[in-house]
């Protein structure tokens, strides 16, 4: 009916791809792999950037409170964090 997809169809297609060609399986694999590094990535952006501010009453402001040798960056090439200045 309609515009509904029926998911059942969608599995039942998929799986029957995958018995006749083998070759997709590695490729089915590396996207989801690939699928689940970035949703793992903009979570840790979500939580841990001190950009993202979730709670605005009692901390408008997240990026003050931060240390100037606090590691933020997943990967900080020029900056070593180890030679900065402790407070």
């Amino acid at each position: 009916p309609g515009g509904l997809i029926n998911i059942h169809f969608i599995g039942a297609f998929v799986i029957s791809s995958l018995s006749l060609s083998l070759q997709l399986i590695p490729l089915i694999g590396f996207i989801g792999l690939g699928l689940g590094s970035a949703a793992l990535y903009l979570l840790r952006l979500a939580l841990c950037s001190p950009d993202v501010s979730w709670d605005k009453k009692n901390n408008p402001e997240p990026w003050n409170k931060l240390s100037p040798n606090y590691q933020y960056k997943f990967l900080a090439v020029s900056t070593d964090y180890k030679k900065l200045k402790k407070d």
